[in-house]
């Protein structure tokens, strides 16, 4: 799986896809990552941050694109 993602909301899509495929909760994947569900619930919704928008903004300045792909197991 490969997402192409231009904005907050892709962004969102693309984890809570990633996160369900995995079988995990919001509870468990909240956990894992060290950060309060609700923090994750509005990540996966699209509901941006300041950190959020500033990484869109430089990478539309800089004319890049965020590809999010599952990692090999041999990366690290």
């Amino acid at each position: 799986m490969q997402y192409s993602v231009r904005n907050a909301t892709d962004l969102g899509a693309a984890i809570q896809d990633a996160r369900r495929n995995a079988g995990l909760s919001q509870h468990d994947l909240s956990e894992q990552a060290g950060v309060s569900r609700t923090y994750l619930s509005h990540i996966e919704r699209g509901r941006s941050s300041r950190l959020i928008d500033l990484l869109f903004d430089l990478l539309r300045v800089l004319d890049l694109e965020l590809t999010v792909r599952r990692r090999n197991r041999d990366d690290v």
